[in-house]
């Protein structure tokens, strides 16, 4: 009953608690790969690719694997994890009182048929004071995020409006996702119904 329906291609807790969210089982085993974009590979691309090779390189067996990634745009220059406070700084102070796009992309894979789909959802960021940026890199929370923010933790303090999904920008846009699984022959309903019952007697 509890065997895993997929492999998830990632260690993000994000991800995983956006599995658990919709029901799906699932086993853990993070992929280990170079996550560099080509030359002249656009954004959209770029991200797909990564999900791809994500999913391929943990597949197993007959277990579909998912695989995804996440990156942040801002007048077409990719902001993806900051590797030190610097540059968490600065990608912070890019964003502030502006627009930019989150694009994940997703791939599933059962080592014969692959199928990858591409959400964006857009974002815009109130005016942040200086003061804020540095208290909000003090908190840890940009150290592994996307543009140096999470929008499902302090980050969403600073989301002024949003066009798309908030599982897209989270890292695992879950209209999309939830399709993929169907049309790999994933049962997603299967733990539902449970897990709703498990909810409203605790």
């Amino acid at each position: 009953m509890n065997e895993p329906q997929i492999t998830l291609a990632s260690a993000s807790p994000r991800r995983a608690a956006l599995l658990r969210q919709i029901g799906i089982k699932f086993e853990v085993k993070p992929s280990d790969i170079l996550e560099r974009q080509l030359v002249a590979e656009c954004p959209e691309d770029y991200v797909q690719r990564l999900a791809r090779t994500k999913a391929a390189a943990v597949q197993h067996d007959s277990l579909p694997a998912l695989g995804a990634d996440t990156i942040v745009v801002r007048d077409g220059q990719i902001l993806e994890k900051p590797n030190n406070r610097n540059e968490a700084i600065n990608m912070l102070q890019l964003l502030r009182g502006a627009r930019h796009r989150v694009l994940t992309g997703v791939c599933l894979y059962d080592g014969q048929k692959e199928q990858c789909v591409l959400a964006t959802a857009e974002v815009v960021f109130r005016d942040i004071t200086s003061v804020e940026l540095e208290r909000y890199w003090n908190s840890g929370e940009p150290v592994d995020k996307a543009g140096a923010y999470g929008i499902q933790g302090l980050g969403a303090i600073f989301i002024a409006g949003i066009c798309g999904q908030p599982s897209t920008v989270a890292g695992l846009p879950l209209v999309e996702t939830n399709q993929l699984l169907c049309d790999f022959g994933v049962d997603v309903w299967r733990h539902r119904e449970a897990m709703y019952l498990k909810r409203t007697h605790d």
